[in-house]
């Protein structure tokens, strides 16, 4: 298969990458530092990335960035910034992707735990993720030609805690939570919310 992954240089990018290049052509996006260039608040980006990479089988998104903060320190312009880049912009993967992607292909996106298990600060992070699962289940409904549309929600990963030096309970490493964007590109399902 030829696959589009978004996010490429992340930690469940990077993962993400591991586990599906053995076995399938990828063509690698990030903000940084792959071979090509998107920024997914940027629907021009979006559109220009699709024209660069022609007809996929598979879509895959590891990319999004929200705020994180208590709700009385959450500014119009944090709002405007989750909403921007980690919901539209995954929502725009869709809505501009559809004609690049192959009869009986799939597009796997990220939400994220804090959808359902909110914390103090997650305001902003847990709006977005939530969103994101109810567009996408809404939109597997319409996609055309059996296109297949799933949402990955990632636990804390391990090695993220690592990074912010905090308590590694609860996380899962990036290897393990990748499995379950192999389930979206690989499997049948569509319409779901795939918790690791």
């Amino acid at each position: 298969m030829r696959i589009l992954l978004v996010g490429a240089t992340g930690t469940i990018g990077k993962a993400i990458a591991a586990a599906l290049g053995r076995r399938h052509e990828l063509f690698l996006a990030s903000r940084q530092q792959a071979p090509l260039h998107v920024d997914i608040a940027d629907p021009a980006s979006i559109r220009g990335l699709y024209a660069k990479v022609g007809k996929v089988d598979a879509v895959v998104s590891a990319a999004g960035q929200a705020r994180f903060k208590p709700l009385d320190e959450l500014s119009d312009a944090d709002f405007r910034f989750s909403l921007d880049n980690k919901l539209m912009g995954q929502v725009n993967l869709i809505r501009y992707g559809l004609g690049s992607i192959a009869d009986n292909g799939s597009i796997t996106l990220t939400s994220g735990i804090l959808a359902q298990q909110p914390s103090r600060g997650s305001g902003a992070i847990s709006l977005v993720n939530a969103g994101l699962e109810g567009f996408a289940r809404t939109a597997a409904l319409e996609a055309p030609r059996g296109i297949r549309i799933n949402v990955v929600s990632p636990p804390w990963v391990t090695e993220t805690l690592q990074a912010l030096g905090m308590p590694l309970q609860g996380g899962l490493p990036a290897a393990t939570v990748a499995q379950a964007y192999v389930r979206g590109v690989e499997g049948t399902a569509t319409g779901q919310v795939i918790s690791p």
